[in-house]
């Protein structure tokens, strides 16, 4: 027996309707059907294994805002220069791919080198080789404020120079209300006690530095002699 069928597109398909044959199944009980469909031991009735322990975590001390990269570029090989200059710069930015950014700014600025017609040869992160050793950074920057440009140097101390690329930041955030984008550091040193101008920094080179201890708790000497209630009123303050 045919029976013609309209298909999606308007085209008329022809199918046969055959006779199916009669399949009997056995009539089985919900047990008997729990254990033919799954058995019990298969993994979704067992019991459920612990999860994995977590991976450990990385090891940072402090989690800065700015990075230090090293950027690599030039420009696109062509048949009049198959071998063009390689220029390598170094900047802060908050991820790699606003280092590579900057990076196009600024060659697009100083040389005719744009990313359409550019390469990205290598992008590296610098780490600082010391960072538990407090270090005097001087840093000098050109920033763009409502009037024009300004040329300015700023000494900090830390332990990296992320750091204090971040206090320089957060310091023309306040005091001169520069946006980050607006700044553009010049160089970078690590100076010397002996050539630092700022009295700020100056003030921390005395080998002999103490700092007063304004806030003292009083606390037991054994967990058996603690009361809430004392006897006098103490004096915390020095």
């Amino acid at each position: 027996m045919e029976a013609p069928s309209l298909h999606g597109n308007g085209r008329l398909l022809k199918f046969s309707l055959r006779a199916v044959p009669t399949m009997y199944f056995p009539i089985l009980t919900s047990s008997q059907a729990r254990e033919t469909i799954c058995p019990i031991s298969s993994p979704l009735f067992s019991s459920p294994s612990p999860p994995p322990p977590p991976p450990p975590a990385r090891s940072t001390m402090v989690s800065f805002r700015f990075h230090q990269y090293q950027v690599v570029g030039r420009a696109l090989p062509t048949p009049g220069d198959e071998h063009p200059k390689i220029y390598r710069m170094k900047l802060w930015a908050t991820n790699e791919v606003r280092a590579k950014s900057k990076f196009w700014y600024f060659l697009r600025k100083l040389k005719k080198v744009k990313k359409s017609n550019g390469q990205i040869l290598a992008l590296n992160e610098i780490f600082e080789r010391y960072p538990t050793v407090v270090k005097n950074y001087g840093i000098w920057l050109r920033y763009q404020s409502r009037t024009g440009y300004h040329n300015m140097y700023k000494e900090f101390r830390d332990t990296t120079l992320n750091g204090a690329v971040e206090q320089m930041y957060d310091e023309m955030a306040s005091r001169h209300r520069v946006r980050s984008p607006c700044i553009q550091i010049i160089k970078t040193a690590t100076i010397p006690d002996s050539m630092c101008k700022r009295e700020n920094t100056k003030q921390f080179h005395d080998e002999k530095i103490k700092f007063p201890l304004v806030f003292k708790k009083v606390r037991p000497p054994s967990r058996v002699l603690k009361t809430t209630f004392k006897a006098s009123r103490p004096n915390l303050f020095m």
